[in-house]
């Protein structure tokens, strides 16, 4: 009997120091006297504070940074989207299309341009190349700030592929002009527009030249080369200094693949500037005009022509009845300056005669064979499809 009363109680103890131990392991707080203790603590991430920058948003560029110059310029800079209506395409001029529907019409399509313009006045003027907006028959302006509006034509002149537009906004940013006559080889230059329609973007480079010509781009050439990166997009975008101001209109790129290739032209500033004034003013660029068929002279044309002169510009053709015919100009003089200024080149004889006031009397220097004569010749104004063919 006692031997079973000791094992019945030997179990009993076990059973409780074996749930007494479990509540103490799970549940330490159902137990008598004990305190609730708080939940381990975790240590916060820490996280390095940037270096002290006080008044961080206007403090100066880092050496090396333009981002001043494209803060300045950037607004100023638009997208331009330029539509126009194709000629409607007959369904019967498609032989599978009339076979199962017979013959009809389809809407006329419409063909989109896409560019970049320049404010340059708050006046809502803008300048941007006659290439983005020809023939457009409606043409909308973006800027920066979201604001959109549709653009007036003002006025084009193809011969330096410009054109001249006008939107009515207000509170316009307007962009510095800068001065073309202090840009040298090697100045740093940023190219602003909206390349492949992916939005605004600035690029950097360098001037690669000045002065290019004979490029066969457009009539009057006298380009600024950059090697920053110009897109298809980026045609009537701005070319700025580092200062922030205009110092060309982005018009042309060479290219095999049709991307940037590190040799972009633009119209200089001063250039652009008489082009738009001359639009404002009179509605159209007025220019002088000769008649003559130009052609560079070569030493070898020099000395086989036995001209005492090594420098000039060869008349290869005379326009009959034209103002260099009716003042006595041949075919095979060489003009050597107009108007007192010296020209080495057909570039410079067509920028000289351009300069020229129409119904002015103009002084044209020319060597014929041995002799060198003064010839008094009437200017006429340039027709406006007139091209290098006849100057």
């Amino acid at each position: 009997m006692l031997r079973t009363l000791w094992l019945l109680f030997a179990q009993t103890v076990t059973v409780a120091l074996g749930l007494w131990f479990a509540v103490a392991a799970l549940r330490p707080h159902w137990l008598p006297g004990a305190t609730q203790s708080a939940p381990p603590q975790v240590a916060a991430p820490v996280i390095p504070e940037p270096p002290a920058t006080p008044q961080a948003a206007s403090a100066a560029p880092a050496q090396g940074s333009y981002r001043s110059a494209a803060r300045r310029a950037a607004p100023a800079v638009v997208s331009i989207v330029a539509s126009k209506a194709s000629r409607p395409r007959t369904q019967g001029e498609d032989p599978w299309f009339r076979y199962f529907f017979g013959n009809g019409r389809d809407a006329p399509q419409q063909q989109i341009g896409l560019g970049s313009g320049v404010i340059v006045s708050p006046d809502g003027y803008l300048l941007t190349n006659n290439h983005v907006v020809e023939g457009a028959s409606e043409i909308e302006v973006q800027l920066t700030d979201g604001r959109q509006a549709r653009a007036r034509l003002v006025g084009t002149d193809p011969e330096t592929d410009l054109a001249l537009l006008q939107i009515k906004l207000d509170a316009l940013p307007v962009i510095a002009l800068g001065d073309v006559r202090a840009l040298q080889v090697g100045d740093v230059v940023l190219a602003i527009g909206n390349p492949f329609n992916v939005g605004q973007t600035v690029t950097s480079g360098i001037v690669s030249a000045l002065g290019r010509n004979r490029l066969g781009l457009s009539t009057f050439e006298n380009f600024i080369q950059t090697d920053a990166a110009i897109n298809p997009g980026n045609s009537g975008g701005a070319l700025v200094d580092a200062e922030g101001r205009l110092v060309g209109i982005n018009t042309a790129i060479y290219s095999r693949s049709g991307g940037s290739m590190g040799i972009g032209f633009a119209i200089p500033v001063d250039a652009a500037r008489g082009v738009m004034d001359a639009l404002l003013r009179d509605g159209q660029v007025t220019r002088g005009w000769i008649g003559v068929e130009p052609r560079d002279l070569t030493p070898e044309l020099a000395a086989s022509l036995r001209l005492p002169v090594s420098q000039g510009v060869l008349i290869t053709g005379v326009l009959q009845d034209g103002p260099a015919s009716r003042g006595g100009m041949r075919p095979g003089d060489v003009v050597v300056a107009i108007a007192g200024n010296t020209v080495d080149n057909t570039a410079e004889l067509l920028a000289a005669v351009a300069a020229l006031k129409p119904q002015s009397v103009a002084t044209v220097a020319v060597q014929r064979g041995a002799q060198a004569l003064q010839l008094n010749l009437t200017v006429a104004q340039r027709p406006r499809a007139a091209r290098r063919a006849a100057e």
